[in-house]
This record gives structure tokens, sequence and C-alpha cells, in this order.
């Protein structure tokens, strides 16, 4: 597969837009070598500290927090919209429990700037090196997003990745 190099800000639009929609794919690896991908419905990406960023929120509670946390390393891929039964599965169901490439015969493809995989099916990806993390503070937090967004607790961990790459399929 052949993939072209392009700019944090290019398709931009295209790309919060399929995260709104259906989400995005984010792809991380454990320290054991063993990727997973899950299903992201929160995240931006713009210019932080001068340089092209990927925020991604991601809990706790998550399999992939454990990867990303360790490694400091993520790759965000936005599906196609023939991959909504796919990012639903992999909202789902969890890395601890099934091999989620496997289960949705997802091909992972070797990124060139770290060590998680772009998702050959997927039509861009945005391979982030972590730079800050930083807590969700429930102290700090309006009331209404609280009851809203977390009202069980377990409230995400930012991890702000530099984007080394961005391809697309050609």
């Amino acid at each position: 597969m052949r993939l072209n190099e392009i700019s944090l800000t290019d398709k931009l639009s295209q790309t919060l837009a399929a995260l709104g929609k259906h989400g995005l794919l984010l792809s991380s690896v454990g320290t054991d070598g063993r990727h997973n991908t899950m299903t992201i419905g929160w995240g931006c990406a713009g210019i932080i500290w001068g340089r092209p960023m990927f925020v991604v929120l991601v809990r706790p509670s998550r399999f992939t927090f454990g990867n990303v946390d360790a490694t400091g390393e993520f790759v965000v891929s936005v599906p196609g919209d023939d991959m909504h039964e796919t990012c639903m599965f992999c909202g789902s169901a969890s890395g601890r429990d099934v091999d989620k490439f496997a289960e949705r015969g997802l091909t992972a493809l070797e990124a060139e700037t770290v060590r998680p995989p772009l998702i050959g099916q997927c039509i861009r990806h945005y391979e982030c090196k972590v730079v800050h993390r930083n807590d969700v503070s429930d102290a700090e937090i309006a009331p209404q997003i609280r009851t809203d967004a977390y009202p069980k607790g377990d409230l995400h961990r930012l991890f702000y990745g530099h984007v080394l790459r961005v391809t697309e399929r050609a």
C-alpha cells in the first residue's frame, strides 16, 4: 500500500468530522510488543508549543492507557465511512480480552517514526510521540461536564502527542 506524506493541516477538517461522526482509531503497543486499538470520540489537533500536536483522552481503566503511558507513543488513524462496525467494536471490546486486529481483520502496517502500527484499512494516519500528560482534575472541571461525562469517575488523562508524520492512502 502506498502512503503519501501530508501536513497536519491537510484534510484536518475531514479528520475532525470523522472524530465527531464515528470516531477515530487510536493504536498503541505494549512493552511486550502486542498492539491494540481503541475508538476515540474526543480529541483535538492543532499547534501547541510551536509544534503540530494531536491531543487524545484515555481513561485509566482502558487497556490502551497502560500502553500509551508506558511507551509514550500512539497513532491516530482515520477510518473510512465503511468502517462504522469496526469503530463500534473497537470502542466496546477490551484489548485485555480480544485481539481487535485479528477479530476485525485489520492490517497492522509499520509506522515510520513510532512503534504502534498504522491500520491499513484507514485513510489517514497521525504518528505521535507523547510530550506531555495531564490528568483531568475533578476539582477544576465544570459541574455539568462532570455530571455528563464522568458519572462514575474514571477521569481521562490527556496525552499530548507531537505529530511526527501524517500520511494518507494514495
